[in-house]
């Protein structure tokens, strides 16, 4: 039976995305971007078709076209698009990014090898006909990797990462209570494996990562 969550998160648009895609535009956050580009791409193979789930104001999928991926962006929120196009321009790379819901993805079945989705699928209210979409647009043998928070995250933990972006006083503290508040909507470890077990992956792999969680589904 679909699980289906009572609430979600309302889509970011107009000053929220901006402040938003201000915040995660940091030196720091773009060196973690960079960082994370080169991690979960490991032994993809060049020119790789990949897919970015609700990529935000596009930093990620940015860095991943840098390192010569095909990469395609699909967020829900119009103005998250918008940014992002403007990031892919300055940056001289091509993404496409799209606005849409990833539980209905524009996308002919197997179109890509590699999908992510980072501090988003919380936030979606049909989580496990998000993964059947994930799963119907890979290719056989393709996988995803999702970064999420932690439901069991504790406040230090949320305190150091903070910390680590280098936001300042007072954007560190709207940020502090909103992943605090966040939280709330995360799933734990076990959650996640439910959910991928109930989905047409059948199963996951969970592992801890700071304050998230890295989970890996393979088609």
């Amino acid at each position: 039976m679909e699980t289906t969550r009572k609430h979600r998160v309302p889509e970011m648009e107009g000053f929220q995305a901006r402040w938003y895609a201000k915040n995660r535009g940091t030196e720091p956050q773009l060196a973690q971007y960079r960082r994370q580009a080169v991690e979960v791409t490991s032994g993809l193979k060049e020119g790789a078709d990949v897919l970015e789930v609700a990529p935000g104001p596009g930093f990620f999928a940015v860095e991943l076209a840098k390192r010569g991926f095909h990469v395609t962006g699909l967020d829900i929120s119009h103005t998250m698009v918008e940014i992002a196009l403007g990031e892919a321009q300055k940056a001289g790379v091509d993404v496409d990014f799209k606005q849409g819901d990833v539980t209905h993805a524009p996308f002919a079945d197997e179109s890509f090898d590699f999908l992510v989705c980072q501090a988003a699928f919380k936030n979606f209210r049909q989580p496990v006909a998000a993964l059947n979409e994930m799963h119907r647009v890979l290719r056989p043998g393709g996988f995803a990797v999702i970064h999420d928070l932690n439901h069991e995250a504790t406040g230090a933990e949320i305190g150091r990462e903070v910390a680590g972006m280098n936001v300042g006083a007072v954007s560190g503290f709207t940020v502090r209570q909103t992943l605090a508040w966040l939280r709330r909507r995360a799933f734990t470890r076990e959650q996640f494996e439910a959910l991928a077990a109930e989905s047409a992956f059948g199963g996951c792999s969970v592992t801890t990562d700071g304050i998230g969680l890295e989970v890996r589904l393979t088609r």
